[in-house]
């Protein structure tokens, strides 16, 4: 502290670090993209270090406040441009590693579940201000007063927008075991089969309504609509392996919450595989290979 009691540029600093955790998990649940999370949470940090901070009582609270204020501004703008996106969507992957700074197996648990592709999907269905309500109570916990304070909206209000977002979600997302010992066991097993070419152990392995979503963004190759039916999907899965990848490697990886498979060729990212799982069986398939998606993981 200064000795006049307002915080040094050195204790602002050190204040947003211990925080920037829980501003980029809020940021990328926000918007799915780890580049816009990175520049909103740049952004928090400005303001935070070009503010008054001397009445500032919950550092946390108000952080979380500037950061989901911008990532809805930014949620908008994105929605208002109206893209159009070749083929099926995906959250861009996000490396998860809660380390110690999540000792709760429950509350790891939770964190884990809010940002797994599945839910991220569903969340892109939300408006803005529902995903905001959603990921800060779901996810985060906050007490309903304190999200009315960030949004400037009544509680009442506020209870409204989460009971009709969780509504919406719960409908929508696909169940599935999250044991992650289970999943990376069921995944190594699935690329073996895939890249032996052994239609008969992958079809083992899949659920009968199994589904496959590919995500390329139209800039590599993908299914351009999403695969239901073990047979489909095995089929699809084995002939793909035996197109083969030059210099091909295979690294596990912990991306939304779970266990995945890093794809390299020639030591650059070239997808990322993730899968489901429910009753012993793969639901869904997870393909990422739209390299402007992949660039986070380059550093892997």
């Amino acid at each position: 502290m200064g000795w006049d009691g307002a915080a040094t540029t050195e204790t602002a600093t050190d204040v947003f670090e211990a925080h920037r955790p829980v501003l980029l998990g809020v940021a990328y649940r926000m918007l799915g993209r780890v580049a816009d999370a990175e520049d909103v949470v740049q952004e928090a940090w400005l303001r935070w270090s070009g503010s008054d901070r001397a009445d500032v009582r919950e550092p946390r609270g108000y952080l979380v406040r500037i950061t989901t204020r911008l990532a809805i501004d930014r949620l908008r703008q994105i929605k208002a441009r109206g893209e159009t996106y070749v083929g099926p969507w995906l959250p861009e992957p996000y490396v998860t590693d809660f380390g110690d700074t999540v000792p709760d197996t429950a509350e790891r648990a939770v964190l884990a579940d809010s940002v797994s592709l599945a839910v991220l999907v569903v969340l892109e269905s939300l408006s803005p201000l529902e995903r905001a309500v959603f990921v800060l109570r779901e996810a985060f916990g906050f007490p309903y007063a304190d999200i009315a304070a960030m949004l400037d909206r009544g509680e009442p209000a506020v209870r409204q927008l989460a009971g009709r977002a969780r509504k919406h979600v719960e409908e929508r997302r696909p169940r599935y075991d999250v044991d992650p010992a289970q999943r990376r066991d069921l995944t190594e097993r699935f690329l073996a089969a895939a890249a032996d070419g052994d239609l008969e152990g992958l079809m083992a392995l899949l659920a009968p309504e199994v589904r496959l979503v590919g995500d390329s963004g139209g800039k590599s190759r993908a299914p351009l609509r999403v695969l239901r039916t073990a047979d489909k999907v095995g089929r699809f899965l084995v002939g793909a392996a035996q197109k083969g990848l030059p210099g091909l490697n295979v690294r596990f990886v912990e991306v939304n919450g779970g266990p995945a498979a890093l794809i390299l060729s020639g030591g650059k990212p070239d997808s990322v595989f993730q899968l489901d799982v429910a009753d012993g069986r793969v639901q869904s398939v997870y393909i990422i290979r739209n390299p402007d998606k992949l660039r986070s993981l380059a550093a892997l």
